[in-house]
Protein backbone atom coordinates (compact mmCIF):
# COMPACT_ATOMS: atom_id res chain seq x y z
CA UNK A 1 0.00 0.00 0.00
CA UNK A 2 1.24 3.52 -0.54
CA UNK A 3 2.40 5.99 2.29
CA UNK A 4 -0.60 8.07 3.68
CA UNK A 5 0.12 11.39 5.54
CA UNK A 6 -2.11 12.69 8.25
CA UNK A 7 -1.83 16.18 9.70
CA UNK A 8 -2.96 16.31 13.54
CA UNK A 9 -4.19 19.80 14.67
CA UNK A 10 -4.91 20.70 18.27
CA UNK A 11 -5.08 23.85 20.03
CA UNK A 12 -1.03 24.64 20.19
CA UNK A 13 0.37 22.86 17.19
CA UNK A 14 0.35 20.41 14.31
CA UNK A 15 1.77 17.38 14.03
CA UNK A 16 2.70 15.79 10.64
CA UNK A 17 1.93 11.53 10.71
CA UNK A 18 2.99 9.08 8.39
CA UNK A 19 0.93 6.15 7.32
CA UNK A 20 2.48 3.16 5.65
CA UNK A 21 0.99 -0.43 6.02
CA UNK A 22 -0.43 -0.44 9.82
CA UNK A 23 2.20 1.78 11.02
CA UNK A 24 2.09 4.94 12.26
CA UNK A 25 5.06 7.38 12.72
CA UNK A 26 5.52 11.06 13.83
CA UNK A 27 7.25 13.11 11.49
CA UNK A 28 7.31 17.02 12.19
CA UNK A 29 5.86 18.84 14.68
CA UNK A 30 4.87 22.63 13.48
CA UNK A 31 3.92 25.22 16.04
CA UNK A 32 1.96 28.47 15.25
CA UNK A 33 4.73 30.89 14.10
CA UNK A 34 6.13 32.05 11.01
CA UNK A 35 8.92 30.22 10.82
CA UNK A 36 7.05 27.33 11.48
CA UNK A 37 4.49 27.89 9.06
CA UNK A 38 7.59 27.83 6.21
CA UNK A 39 9.23 24.47 7.56
CA UNK A 40 5.32 23.22 7.02
CA UNK A 41 4.46 24.44 3.80
CA UNK A 42 8.66 23.26 2.38
CA UNK A 43 7.41 19.80 4.35
CA UNK A 44 3.94 19.71 2.02
CA UNK A 45 6.02 20.72 -0.61
CA UNK A 46 8.54 17.91 -0.44
CA UNK A 47 5.35 15.74 -0.61
CA UNK A 48 2.72 17.29 -2.61
CA UNK A 49 2.02 14.36 -5.19
CA UNK A 50 0.18 12.33 -2.36
CA UNK A 51 -3.41 13.49 -0.94
CA UNK A 52 -3.66 14.21 3.09
CA UNK A 53 -6.18 14.78 5.09
CA UNK A 54 -6.13 16.96 8.32
CA UNK A 55 -7.67 15.63 11.39
CA UNK A 56 -8.62 18.40 14.19
CA UNK A 57 -9.03 18.26 18.18
CA UNK A 58 -9.98 21.82 18.87
CA UNK A 59 -12.38 22.83 21.10
CA UNK A 60 -14.11 25.20 19.15
CA UNK A 61 -16.67 22.13 18.30
CA UNK A 62 -20.56 22.67 18.12
CA UNK A 63 -23.32 20.02 17.22
CA UNK A 64 -26.97 20.85 16.74
CA UNK A 65 -29.42 18.52 15.18
CA UNK A 66 -31.90 19.76 12.46
CA UNK A 67 -35.06 18.55 11.22
CA UNK A 68 -35.87 19.12 7.50
CA UNK A 69 -37.58 18.56 5.01
CA UNK A 70 -37.67 15.28 2.86
CA UNK A 71 -35.91 16.65 -0.31
CA UNK A 72 -32.93 15.18 -2.96
CA UNK A 73 -30.06 16.33 -4.60
CA UNK A 74 -28.58 19.83 -5.17
CA UNK A 75 -32.00 21.39 -3.41
CA UNK A 76 -31.21 18.85 0.12
CA UNK A 77 -27.83 20.62 0.05
CA UNK A 78 -28.72 24.18 -0.80
CA UNK A 79 -31.16 23.62 2.34
CA UNK A 80 -28.01 22.19 4.77
CA UNK A 81 -25.83 25.07 3.37
CA UNK A 82 -28.70 27.08 4.54
CA UNK A 83 -29.05 25.93 7.85
CA UNK A 84 -25.24 25.37 8.66
CA UNK A 85 -24.86 28.92 8.04
CA UNK A 86 -27.90 30.40 10.06
CA UNK A 87 -26.56 28.40 13.08
CA UNK A 88 -23.42 28.88 12.83
CA UNK A 89 -22.23 32.31 11.25
CA UNK A 90 -18.84 33.41 10.41
CA UNK A 91 -17.60 30.04 9.73
CA UNK A 92 -17.95 27.50 6.88
CA UNK A 93 -16.21 24.54 8.25
CA UNK A 94 -19.06 22.86 8.53
CA UNK A 95 -20.07 19.29 7.77
CA UNK A 96 -23.94 17.29 7.65
CA UNK A 97 -24.37 13.53 8.87
CA UNK A 98 -28.05 12.77 8.38
CA UNK A 99 -29.65 10.85 11.26
CA UNK A 100 -32.82 8.71 9.31
CA UNK A 101 -36.16 9.81 8.79
CA UNK A 102 -39.29 10.46 11.00
CA UNK A 103 -41.93 7.86 9.43
CA UNK A 104 -44.81 9.73 11.39
CA UNK A 105 -44.21 13.49 10.51
CA UNK A 106 -44.16 13.51 6.29
CA UNK A 107 -40.95 11.63 6.13
CA UNK A 108 -39.13 14.56 7.62
CA UNK A 109 -34.89 13.81 7.72
CA UNK A 110 -33.36 14.92 10.84
CA UNK A 111 -30.06 15.91 10.34
CA UNK A 112 -26.57 16.55 12.30
CA UNK A 113 -24.74 19.87 11.84
CA UNK A 114 -21.71 20.06 13.11
CA UNK A 115 -19.00 22.97 12.95
CA UNK A 116 -15.62 23.95 13.66
CA UNK A 117 -16.73 27.13 14.97
CA UNK A 118 -13.05 29.06 15.54
CA UNK A 119 -11.85 29.16 11.41
CA UNK A 120 -9.06 31.52 12.10
CA UNK A 121 -6.98 28.61 14.10
CA UNK A 122 -7.55 26.61 10.81
CA UNK A 123 -7.01 28.86 8.56
CA UNK A 124 -3.05 29.95 8.05
CA UNK A 125 -2.30 25.93 7.81
CA UNK A 126 -5.17 25.67 4.99
CA UNK A 127 -3.32 28.23 2.99
CA UNK A 128 0.00 26.72 3.86
CA UNK A 129 -1.67 23.60 1.91
CA UNK A 130 -3.16 25.55 -0.71
CA UNK A 131 0.21 27.80 -1.00
CA UNK A 132 1.95 24.08 -1.83
CA UNK A 133 -0.53 22.93 -4.05
CA UNK A 134 -1.08 19.60 -1.95
CA UNK A 135 -4.15 17.63 -2.71
CA UNK A 136 -6.35 17.79 0.59
CA UNK A 137 -8.87 15.82 0.69
CA UNK A 138 -10.90 16.83 3.72
CA UNK A 139 -10.59 17.58 7.61
CA UNK A 140 -12.50 15.88 9.86
CA UNK A 141 -12.29 15.52 13.50
CA UNK A 142 -11.51 13.16 16.57
CA UNK A 143 -15.63 12.98 17.33
CA UNK A 144 -16.91 12.30 13.94
CA UNK A 145 -14.36 8.64 14.42
CA UNK A 146 -15.48 8.15 17.89
CA UNK A 147 -18.49 6.45 16.31
CA UNK A 148 -16.13 4.20 14.26
CA UNK A 149 -13.55 3.39 16.39
CA UNK A 150 -16.32 2.34 19.27
CA UNK A 151 -18.08 -0.08 16.87
CA UNK A 152 -14.60 -1.83 16.07
CA UNK A 153 -13.53 -1.95 18.92
CA UNK A 154 -16.83 -3.04 21.41
CA UNK A 155 -20.76 -3.93 20.70
CA UNK A 156 -22.20 -0.18 20.52
CA UNK A 157 -25.55 0.54 22.84
CA UNK A 158 -28.37 3.18 21.67
CA UNK A 159 -26.99 5.03 24.35
CA UNK A 160 -23.31 5.56 25.36
CA UNK A 161 -20.57 8.17 25.86
CA UNK A 162 -16.66 7.97 24.66
CA UNK A 163 -13.57 9.11 26.81
CA UNK A 164 -10.37 9.52 25.09
CA UNK A 165 -6.97 11.06 25.95
CA UNK A 166 -5.11 13.11 23.68
CA UNK A 167 -2.80 16.40 23.79
CA UNK A 168 -3.40 16.62 27.56
CA UNK A 169 -7.13 16.30 27.27
CA UNK A 170 -10.20 14.54 27.99
CA UNK A 171 -12.40 14.04 24.35
CA UNK A 172 -16.06 13.53 25.46
CA UNK A 173 -18.38 12.28 22.93
CA UNK A 174 -22.17 11.46 23.14
CA UNK A 175 -23.26 8.70 20.91
CA UNK A 176 -26.65 8.21 19.85
CA UNK A 177 -27.23 4.98 17.50
CA UNK A 178 -23.04 5.42 17.14
CA UNK A 179 -23.52 8.63 15.60
CA UNK A 180 -21.32 11.38 18.13
CA UNK A 181 -24.36 13.80 18.45
CA UNK A 182 -22.24 16.23 21.05
CA UNK A 183 -18.55 16.32 21.89
CA UNK A 184 -16.41 18.23 24.32
CA UNK A 185 -12.38 18.66 25.30
CA UNK A 186 -12.35 18.64 29.06
CA UNK A 187 -8.62 19.67 30.27
CA UNK A 188 -6.45 17.09 32.09
CA UNK A 189 -4.60 18.89 35.31
CA UNK A 190 -3.12 15.88 36.21
CA UNK A 191 -1.17 13.84 34.10
CA UNK A 192 -0.66 10.58 36.42
CA UNK A 193 -2.16 7.84 36.13
CA UNK A 194 -4.25 8.35 39.37
CA UNK A 195 -5.06 12.08 38.07
CA UNK A 196 -6.49 10.51 34.97
CA UNK A 197 -8.67 8.13 36.51
CA UNK A 198 -10.24 10.73 39.06
CA UNK A 199 -10.85 13.00 35.55
CA UNK A 200 -12.37 10.08 33.83
CA UNK A 201 -14.86 9.20 36.82
CA UNK A 202 -15.64 12.84 37.09
CA UNK A 203 -16.18 13.89 33.95
CA UNK A 204 -18.86 10.60 32.81
CA UNK A 205 -20.67 11.89 36.24
CA UNK A 206 -21.04 15.29 34.81
CA UNK A 207 -22.01 14.43 31.44
CA UNK A 208 -24.40 11.95 32.79
CA UNK A 209 -25.59 14.94 34.63
CA UNK A 210 -25.80 17.15 31.35
CA UNK A 211 -27.56 14.62 29.19
CA UNK A 212 -30.42 14.33 31.60
CA UNK A 213 -30.71 18.55 32.15
CA UNK A 214 -30.71 18.56 28.40
CA UNK A 215 -33.61 15.47 28.08
CA UNK A 216 -31.47 13.15 26.02
CA UNK A 217 -31.75 10.42 28.84
CA UNK A 218 -33.81 9.24 31.63
CA UNK A 219 -32.54 10.72 35.24
CA UNK A 220 -32.95 7.31 35.88
CA UNK A 221 -31.24 5.86 32.96
CA UNK A 222 -27.83 4.18 33.39
CA UNK A 223 -25.37 5.32 30.56
CA UNK A 224 -22.53 2.84 29.87
CA UNK A 225 -19.49 4.63 29.25
CA UNK A 226 -16.27 3.59 27.15
CA UNK A 227 -13.04 4.94 28.19
CA UNK A 228 -10.02 4.21 25.94
CA UNK A 229 -6.51 3.84 28.19
CA UNK A 230 -2.97 2.36 27.99
CA UNK A 231 -2.64 -1.44 29.32
CA UNK A 232 -0.71 0.01 32.32
CA UNK A 233 -3.34 2.58 33.48
CA UNK A 234 -6.73 -0.24 33.18
CA UNK A 235 -6.50 -1.64 37.07
CA UNK A 236 -5.90 2.24 38.06
CA UNK A 237 -9.12 3.62 36.10
CA UNK A 238 -11.67 0.37 36.78
CA UNK A 239 -10.54 0.91 40.61
CA UNK A 240 -11.37 4.32 40.54
CA UNK A 241 -14.59 4.40 38.39
CA UNK A 242 -16.03 1.23 40.00
CA UNK A 243 -17.95 3.20 42.13
CA UNK A 244 -21.41 2.94 42.55
CA UNK A 245 -23.65 5.49 40.36
CA UNK A 246 -25.67 6.40 36.86
CA UNK A 247 -22.84 5.52 34.69
CA UNK A 248 -21.48 1.70 33.83
CA UNK A 249 -17.85 1.99 32.85
CA UNK A 250 -16.65 -0.08 30.56
CA UNK A 251 -12.37 0.12 30.23
CA UNK A 252 -10.55 -0.55 26.89
CA UNK A 253 -7.16 -2.12 26.89
CA UNK A 254 -5.51 0.64 23.75
CA UNK A 255 -3.42 -2.45 22.56
CA UNK A 256 -6.17 -4.48 21.81
CA UNK A 257 -8.30 -1.92 20.31
CA UNK A 258 -4.99 -1.24 18.10
CA UNK A 259 -4.78 -4.94 17.37
CA UNK A 260 -8.53 -4.87 16.03
CA UNK A 261 -8.27 -2.07 14.14
CA UNK A 262 -4.97 -3.24 12.41
CA UNK A 263 -2.53 -0.95 13.97
CA UNK A 264 0.55 -2.78 13.92
CA UNK A 265 2.04 -0.25 16.57
CA UNK A 266 -0.12 0.52 19.33
CA UNK A 267 0.51 3.78 21.23
CA UNK A 268 3.32 3.56 23.56
CA UNK A 269 1.27 5.72 26.37
CA UNK A 270 -2.25 6.58 27.33
CA UNK A 271 -2.90 9.06 24.02
CA UNK A 272 -4.53 7.87 21.33
CA UNK A 273 -4.18 9.66 18.80
CA UNK A 274 -2.45 6.81 16.53
CA UNK A 275 -5.58 5.35 16.99
CA UNK A 276 -7.73 8.21 15.41
CA UNK A 277 -4.45 8.67 12.74
CA UNK A 278 -5.18 4.75 12.06
CA UNK A 279 -8.66 4.72 11.35
CA UNK A 280 -8.24 8.32 9.39
CA UNK A 281 -5.84 6.30 7.01
CA UNK A 282 -8.01 3.35 6.55
CA UNK A 283 -11.86 4.19 6.95
CA UNK A 284 -11.81 8.13 6.38
CA UNK A 285 -15.91 9.43 6.97
CA UNK A 286 -18.06 10.43 4.15
CA UNK A 287 -18.61 14.17 5.47
CA UNK A 288 -15.60 16.18 6.11
CA UNK A 289 -15.75 20.07 7.19
CA UNK A 290 -13.70 22.18 4.65
CA UNK A 291 -15.44 23.75 1.66
CA UNK A 292 -14.96 22.45 -2.25
CA UNK A 293 -12.69 25.57 -3.27
CA UNK A 294 -10.18 24.06 -0.78
CA UNK A 295 -10.68 21.04 -2.49
CA UNK A 296 -9.70 21.93 -6.15
CA UNK A 297 -6.45 20.15 -5.94
CA UNK A 298 -8.18 16.95 -4.44
CA UNK A 299 -10.62 17.33 -7.45
CA UNK A 300 -7.69 17.26 -9.82
CA UNK A 301 -6.14 14.38 -8.66
CA UNK A 302 -8.74 12.62 -9.13
CA UNK A 303 -9.40 13.17 -12.60
CA UNK A 304 -5.43 12.89 -13.07
CA UNK A 305 -6.31 9.07 -10.83
CA UNK A 306 -8.87 8.62 -13.01
CA UNK A 307 -7.83 9.16 -16.32
CA UNK A 308 -4.51 7.38 -15.70
CA UNK A 309 -6.34 4.52 -14.46
CA UNK A 310 -8.51 4.35 -17.46
CA UNK A 311 -5.48 4.43 -19.51
CA UNK A 312 -3.93 1.50 -17.77
CA UNK A 313 -7.20 -0.61 -18.00
CA UNK A 314 -6.75 0.16 -21.85
CA UNK A 315 -3.47 -0.35 -21.83
CA UNK A 316 -4.49 -4.08 -20.05
CA UNK A 317 -7.22 -4.39 -22.77
CA UNK A 318 -4.79 -3.82 -25.47
CA UNK A 319 -1.95 -6.10 -24.05
CA UNK A 320 -4.55 -9.01 -23.79
CA UNK A 321 -6.05 -8.56 -27.59
CA UNK A 322 -2.30 -8.55 -28.37
CA UNK A 323 -1.55 -11.54 -26.58
CA UNK A 324 -4.95 -13.26 -28.10
CA UNK A 325 -3.96 -12.20 -31.44
CA UNK A 326 -0.46 -13.39 -30.57
CA UNK A 327 -1.68 -16.91 -29.61
CA UNK A 328 -3.66 -17.01 -32.73
CA UNK A 329 -1.04 -15.84 -35.21
CA UNK A 330 1.25 -18.96 -33.12
CA UNK A 331 -1.40 -21.32 -33.37
CA UNK A 332 -1.80 -20.24 -36.79
CA UNK A 333 1.20 -20.54 -38.09
CA UNK A 334 1.48 -24.55 -36.42
CA UNK A 335 -1.28 -25.26 -37.89
CA UNK A 336 -0.01 -24.34 -41.17
CA UNK A 337 2.59 -26.28 -40.89
CA UNK A 338 0.59 -29.12 -40.16
CA UNK A 339 -1.34 -28.40 -43.28
CA UNK A 340 2.00 -27.96 -45.78
CA UNK A 341 3.72 -30.75 -43.91
CA UNK A 342 0.61 -33.36 -44.08
CA UNK A 343 0.05 -31.68 -47.89
CA UNK A 344 3.63 -33.11 -48.74
CA UNK A 345 3.14 -36.53 -47.27
CA UNK A 346 0.20 -36.52 -49.80
CA UNK A 347 1.78 -35.57 -52.59
CA UNK A 348 4.57 -38.52 -51.59
CA UNK A 349 2.33 -40.77 -51.76
CA UNK A 350 0.25 -39.59 -54.53
CA UNK A 351 3.37 -40.06 -56.01
CA UNK A 352 4.42 -43.54 -54.64
CA UNK A 353 1.29 -44.63 -55.63
CA UNK A 354 1.09 -42.83 -59.47
CA UNK A 355 4.74 -44.66 -59.96
CA UNK A 356 3.12 -48.07 -60.11
CA UNK A 357 0.28 -47.07 -62.81
CA UNK A 358 0.89 -48.18 -66.57
CA UNK A 359 2.66 -45.72 -68.68
CA UNK A 360 -0.11 -44.11 -71.15
CA UNK A 361 2.25 -41.89 -73.25
CA UNK A 362 0.32 -38.70 -71.98
CA UNK A 363 0.53 -36.56 -69.03
CA UNK A 364 -1.80 -36.16 -66.44
CA UNK A 365 -3.35 -33.00 -67.23
CA UNK A 366 -4.28 -34.33 -70.50
CA UNK A 367 -5.75 -37.64 -69.13
CA UNK A 368 -7.83 -35.75 -66.16
CA UNK A 369 -9.00 -32.86 -69.12
CA UNK A 370 -9.95 -36.34 -71.15
CA UNK A 371 -11.52 -37.17 -68.21
CA UNK A 372 -13.55 -34.06 -67.32
CA UNK A 373 -15.09 -34.52 -71.22
CA UNK A 374 -15.99 -37.50 -70.67
CA UNK A 375 -18.03 -37.10 -67.54
CA UNK A 376 -19.37 -34.26 -69.51
CA UNK A 377 -20.72 -36.54 -72.30
CA UNK A 378 -21.78 -39.13 -69.90
CA UNK A 379 -23.90 -35.76 -68.40
CA UNK A 380 -25.61 -34.54 -71.71
CA UNK A 381 -25.67 -37.52 -73.45
CA UNK A 382 -29.23 -38.76 -74.95
CA UNK A 383 -30.76 -41.67 -75.17
CA UNK A 384 -33.94 -43.30 -77.33
CA UNK A 385 -35.76 -44.77 -74.48
CA UNK A 386 -38.28 -42.36 -74.51
CA UNK A 387 -39.08 -42.60 -78.07
CA UNK A 388 -39.11 -46.10 -78.45
CA UNK A 389 -41.59 -46.59 -75.80
CA UNK A 390 -43.78 -43.70 -77.75
CA UNK A 391 -43.39 -45.95 -80.78
CA UNK A 392 -44.15 -49.57 -78.39
CA UNK A 393 -47.37 -48.18 -77.81
CA UNK A 394 -48.28 -47.43 -80.57
CA UNK A 395 -47.64 -50.69 -81.74
CA UNK A 396 -49.52 -52.14 -79.23
CA UNK A 397 -52.88 -50.80 -80.83
CA UNK A 398 -51.54 -51.44 -84.16
CA UNK A 399 -51.74 -55.22 -84.71
CA UNK A 400 -51.26 -54.72 -88.28
CA UNK A 401 -47.81 -53.17 -88.25
CA UNK A 402 -44.81 -54.89 -88.31
CA UNK A 403 -41.53 -53.33 -87.59
CA UNK A 404 -38.57 -53.95 -89.81
CA UNK A 405 -35.98 -51.34 -88.42
CA UNK A 406 -35.50 -48.33 -86.54
CA UNK A 407 -33.02 -45.61 -87.18
CA UNK A 408 -32.59 -43.26 -83.95
CA UNK A 409 -30.20 -40.45 -84.41
CA UNK A 410 -29.90 -36.54 -83.29
CA UNK A 411 -30.03 -33.86 -85.45
CA UNK A 412 -30.90 -30.31 -85.99
CA UNK A 413 -33.84 -31.07 -88.66
CA UNK A 414 -35.17 -33.51 -90.68
CA UNK A 415 -33.30 -33.18 -93.92
CA UNK A 416 -30.71 -34.80 -96.01
CA UNK A 417 -28.37 -32.71 -93.39
CA UNK A 418 -29.72 -35.16 -90.76
CA UNK A 419 -27.15 -38.07 -91.34
CA UNK A 420 -24.24 -35.36 -90.96
CA UNK A 421 -21.37 -35.99 -88.34
CA UNK A 422 -22.43 -32.96 -86.63
CA UNK A 423 -26.00 -34.06 -85.83
CA UNK A 424 -25.27 -37.23 -84.65
CA UNK A 425 -22.57 -36.10 -82.15
CA UNK A 426 -24.32 -36.87 -78.83
CA UNK A 427 -22.93 -33.82 -77.87
CA UNK A 428 -25.36 -31.37 -79.42
CA UNK A 429 -27.62 -29.28 -76.50
CA UNK A 430 -30.46 -28.32 -79.07
CA UNK A 431 -32.24 -29.89 -81.77
CA UNK A 432 -34.44 -32.95 -82.19
CA UNK A 433 -33.90 -36.57 -82.08
CA UNK A 434 -35.35 -38.36 -85.09
CA UNK A 435 -36.45 -41.85 -85.42
CA UNK A 436 -37.08 -43.49 -88.85
CA UNK A 437 -39.14 -46.15 -88.44
CA UNK A 438 -39.55 -48.50 -91.49
CA UNK A 439 -41.74 -51.72 -91.51
CA UNK A 440 -44.91 -53.59 -93.56
CA UNK A 441 -48.29 -54.01 -93.12
CA UNK A 442 -49.81 -56.99 -92.76
CA UNK A 443 -53.43 -57.58 -93.25
CA UNK A 444 -55.29 -60.57 -94.37
CA UNK A 445 -54.73 -61.75 -98.15
CA UNK A 446 -58.45 -60.48 -98.90
CA UNK A 447 -58.09 -57.05 -97.77
CA UNK A 448 -58.70 -53.93 -99.65
CA UNK A 449 -55.95 -51.40 -100.56
CA UNK A 450 -58.07 -48.85 -98.65
CA UNK A 451 -58.11 -51.10 -95.30
CA UNK A 452 -54.55 -51.51 -95.41
CA UNK A 453 -54.16 -47.88 -95.99
CA UNK A 454 -56.75 -47.34 -93.18
CA UNK A 455 -54.35 -49.48 -90.77
CA UNK A 456 -51.55 -47.15 -91.73
CA UNK A 457 -52.98 -44.24 -91.12
CA UNK A 458 -54.30 -45.20 -87.76
CA UNK A 459 -50.55 -46.14 -86.80
CA UNK A 460 -49.66 -42.90 -87.95
CA UNK A 461 -52.15 -40.75 -85.93
CA UNK A 462 -51.28 -42.74 -82.86
CA UNK A 463 -47.46 -41.91 -83.05
CA UNK A 464 -48.57 -37.92 -83.84
CA UNK A 465 -49.97 -38.10 -80.35
CA UNK A 466 -48.59 -34.83 -78.90
CA UNK A 467 -47.49 -31.36 -79.71
CA UNK A 468 -43.60 -32.28 -79.08
CA UNK A 469 -43.67 -34.66 -82.15
CA UNK A 470 -44.06 -34.53 -85.28
CA UNK A 471 -44.53 -37.41 -87.84
CA UNK A 472 -43.48 -36.56 -91.68
CA UNK A 473 -44.46 -40.00 -93.68
CA UNK A 474 -41.18 -41.02 -96.01
CA UNK A 475 -43.10 -44.31 -97.60
CA UNK A 476 -46.90 -44.67 -97.75
CA UNK A 477 -47.54 -48.57 -97.97
CA UNK A 478 -49.38 -47.68 -102.04
CA UNK A 479 -48.56 -44.36 -104.16
CA UNK A 480 -50.84 -42.34 -104.50
CA UNK A 481 -50.86 -39.91 -107.26
CA UNK A 482 -53.18 -37.16 -107.99
CA UNK A 483 -56.27 -37.57 -110.30
CA UNK A 484 -55.55 -41.17 -110.22
CA UNK A 485 -58.02 -43.97 -108.49
CA UNK A 486 -57.05 -46.22 -106.17
CA UNK A 487 -57.01 -49.76 -106.80
CA UNK A 488 -55.42 -53.01 -106.37
CA UNK A 489 -53.33 -55.26 -108.22
CA UNK A 490 -54.81 -57.37 -111.19
CA UNK A 491 -52.62 -60.34 -110.08
CA UNK A 492 -54.00 -61.77 -106.49
CA UNK A 493 -50.40 -62.47 -105.71
CA UNK A 494 -49.83 -59.18 -106.00
CA UNK A 495 -52.44 -57.72 -103.57
CA UNK A 496 -51.35 -60.26 -101.02
CA UNK A 497 -48.00 -58.83 -100.30
CA UNK A 498 -47.13 -56.62 -97.46
CA UNK A 499 -46.59 -53.11 -98.45
CA UNK A 500 -43.85 -51.42 -96.89
CA UNK A 501 -43.69 -48.05 -95.21
CA UNK A 502 -40.99 -45.54 -93.64
CA UNK A 503 -42.17 -42.85 -91.37
CA UNK A 504 -39.75 -40.26 -90.15
CA UNK A 505 -40.88 -39.02 -86.27
CA UNK A 506 -39.36 -35.84 -85.17
CA UNK A 507 -39.03 -34.98 -81.39
CA UNK A 508 -38.05 -31.98 -79.85
CA UNK A 509 -35.16 -32.26 -77.53
CA UNK A 510 -35.63 -31.06 -74.09
CA UNK A 511 -33.45 -27.57 -73.02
Amino acid sequence: MTVQRILYLNTHRLSAYAWDSGHVALEEVFEATPEDQGRFTAYLRRHSRRPLRLLCNVAEESHQVETIPFLRGADRELLLERKASQLFFGTALTASTSLGYEKDRRKNERVLVSALTNPLHLQPWLNGIAEAEVPLAGVYTISQLGGRLLRRIAQVPPRCLLLTLQDHSIRESYLADGVPVFSRMAPLFDGSLAGIATTFATEGAKLHQYLVSQRQIGRNDRLPVFVVIHPEAVEVVRSVCSAPGATDYQIVDSGQAAARLGLRNPPADAHCENLFVHLLATSPPREQFVAEENRRDFRLYQLRRGLLGAGVLALLAALLFAGKQLAETHQNRSEGADLIAAEYDMDRRYRQITAAFPQLGVSNDTLRRVVGRYQEWRRVQRQPGDTYRHIGRAMDQSPAIELEAIEWRLGADSGPGGNSPSNRSPLLQAGEEIAVVKGVVRVAPDAQPRQVLAAFEQFVSLLQSGPEIRVTVLQRPFDIESGRTLKGGDREDQSAQPRSFAVQLARKLPA
